[in-house]
């Protein structure tokens, strides 16, 4: 699939704006993106969020990825 990434997330690729991984779920997703980007390591505790067609997910690791979806990577906005 091909995920799009944004902000501080795109700075831990090298500036991609997309790059294509093979996932079920938002925690295989995550697993294998740390592996091939280590840079991305601190990402999830920091916060990010996966939208998923639309839907953003925060901390729901298990959800799977349907396939053919629309999947972004962007860092958690913190505020309030």
């Amino acid at each position: 699939m091909e995920v799009s990434l944004s902000g501080s997330v795109r700075d831990a690729v090298g500036g991609l704006a997309s790059v294509e991984v093979e996932a079920e779920t938002i925690r295989e997703l995550l697993t294998r993106l740390i592996d091939r980007y280590p840079k991305l390591e601190h990402h999830p505790e920091e916060g990010i969020a996966v939208a998923i067609d639309g839907t953003i997910y925060r901390d729901s690791w298990e959800t799977p990825i349907p396939e053919g979806s629309e999947v972004f990577l962007l860092p958690r906005i913190v505020g309030g």
